[in-house]
């Protein structure tokens, strides 16, 4: 794998506005499917802001650098990928595309990426592994505990390198959304297991969920697990020391805590508080490669994305998450050229100018 590369003066259009990439999924996708992506919680104000705050941020870019060659390449948690930007843990990936996740995953692949895969998915985990590159595990610890064990079991023998626990959704609040049913295939036993409409109780978050959780899930597994929704500090702390691999700095798409704070303002006293040591991951709101800079100066390791990927594959499949996953590469790669910076070492927060 390279991602060294002279910097290219133009992005690909793979990468449009946000708003425009969504319109464009809007117009292929069944509307309860494009209402579920979309939607926010309650007043949506946390889901409306998440691009805006990223793009606050100033730069101070360097000068008088040999940019000449610019390399991408991350390393995480030992596996070494062509860029920091990877595709987050999204559901229900067959109502974007008939493939479903094994499409998501062999796009990611193609691109170099890794792939969370969430619980809720509609394709089993071994269907997906064997198209995959590097792949992460989605946990939600469910009122049965047997059923998280066999989900876990299950992702740790197909191959899934970490795991990723969401801990910021112990229910799920009202959407903005018209309540059409989603379009969910019946006859599928995977997809009756993990759909809104047709789970059973045992399949919902366990609201008792605490800190031992983390050492439970790693004893269970034998991998790193990450912390997924954390916004505070405190918490990012008490996570690493109860014995989490890394966190991610997430407000779930403002799908939860409505008027939750964005993710770009909460990143920079997350990674101050549990130090370089600890990869620190962020979504929400990440539209450019600017916006991955932005991250990755604020403390991020990398970034993930939630919804461009989903637009993405209903509008193209595999080649349409790998054409999106290259263009966001290809934009960080200028970005940090014009920033001065040649390697993702060089990126810190002395790039940031002191006001959002």
């Amino acid at each position: 794998m390279t991602a060294t590369r002279e910097p290219s003066g133009s992005a690909s259009t793979a990468i449009r506005a946000s708003g425009e990439l969504a319109a464009l999924a809007r117009q292929v996708l069944p509307r309860a499917a494009y209402e579920f992506y979309a939607a926010g919680s309650d007043e949506e104000i946390s889901a409306g802001e998440a691009a805006a705050a990223w793009r606050r941020h100033r730069l101070l870019p360097r000068v008088l650098r040999d940019v000449s060659l610019v390399d991408t390449e991350v390393d995480l948690l030992g596996t070494r990928l062509a860029s920091p930007v990877l595709a987050g843990p999204t559901a229900f990936h067959r109502m974007a595309h008939d493939e479903g996740e094994t499409a998501t995953a062999a796009g990611v692949a193609a691109a170099g990426s890794l792939l969370v895969l969430s619980s809720r998915a509609t394709r089993h985990p071994e269907d997906v592994a064997a198209v995959a590159g590097p792949w992460w595990y989605q946990v939600y610890w469910l009122r049965d505990p047997e059923i998280t064990r066999r989900q876990v079991e299950r992702a740790v023998a197909a191959g899934a390198r970490a795991l990723v626990l969401t801990v910021d959704a112990p229910y799920v609040p009202p959407r903005a959304t018209s309540g059409l049913p989603l379009p969910l295939p019946d006859d599928d036993e995977l997809c009756r297991s993990v759909g809104i409409a047709t789970r059973l109780p045992g399949w919902e978050q366990d609201p008792s969920l605490g800190l031992d959780a983390i050492a439970r899930l790693h004893r269970m597994s034998g991998l790193p697990v990450l912390v997924k929704g954390v916004l505070r500090p405190d918490d990012a702390k008490a996570c690493v020391a109860a014995g989490a691999a890394g966190v991610i700095v997430s407000n779930h798409g403002g799908r939860q805590l409505d008027r939750a704070v964005s993710s770009a303002d909460a990143l920079p006293a997350v990674a101050a508080a549990v130090g370089p040591d600890v990869p620190v991951l962020v979504d929400g709101g990440i539209h450019t490669g600017t916006d991955v800079l932005t991250a990755l100066a604020s403390g991020a390791r990398a970034v993930l994305l939630g919804r461009p990927v989903i637009w993405s594959l209903a509008l193209g499949g595999a080649p349409g998450v790998t054409a999106l996953l290259n263009s966001y590469r290809t934009q960080l790669s200028t970005s940090m050229a014009l920033a001065g910076c040649a390697r993702l070492a060089d990126i810190d927060r002395d790039l940031l100018s002191a006001r959002p």
